[in-house]
């Protein structure tokens, strides 16, 4: 696996992500040597979900008040369909996902979690994937969408779904090691 001691990686999620689509990712992260920290809506713990039942939480390390892009080298955005959608009309969640862009730092999303970048208007012009629920939606908002387990695109990278998991984490500790 890549080094990625030196690297801050930020995962930002609300109530309702999807427990695979967060652990997963934050457990690959870590043994790769990367500094993970959860930012989320509000202090205290988020509530997972498994098969759309509540299943386990994780602790918040920040706040959006606490946190910015500046301090981070990478950002994860998990699914899950409650996540996204509670983040996505969050003002404060929406500028966060768009400072990763306009810095040029990478950004991974799964499943449902591109709603979010829909939100901040980066999806434009960029080849993608995601659940199947939200193609269309990612293709109104100007995306090539396209049905493979893994796509980066830029700085952008994006899976489907949870079975897509082990190339999602191999491809985003690839992508965060060149930032």
């Amino acid at each position: 696996m890549e080094n990625l001691k030196s690297k801050k990686i930020a995962v930002l999620a609300a109530d309702g992500y999807e427990k695979s689509e967060l652990d997963q990712p934050v457990k690959a992260l870590k043994e790769a040597g990367a500094q993970v920290h959860i930012i989320s809506l509000k202090p205290g713990e988020i509530k997972a979900m498994v098969d759309h039942q509540w299943e386990g939480s994780v602790p918040v390390d920040y706040t959006l008040e606490q946190a910015k892009a500046d301090n981070y080298d990478g950002l994860v955005l998990p699914g899950g369909v409650l996540n996204p959608d509670t983040l996505r009309q969050e003002d404060k969640a929406v500028s966060f996902v768009k400072d990763f862009f306009e810095q040029n730092k990478p950004v991974a999303a799964i499943c449902h979690g591109p709603q979010t970048l829909i939100e901040a208007g980066v999806v434009s012009g960029r080849k993608m994937t995601s659940f199947a629920a939200i193609s269309t939606d990612l293709k109104n908002a100007g995306a090539e969408w396209v049905n493979q387990e893994v796509v980066t695109d830029g700085n952008l990278t994006t899976s489907r779904k949870p079975e897509d998991l082990p190339k999602f984490n191999q491809r985003i500790v690839e992508e965060f090691a060149k930032s």
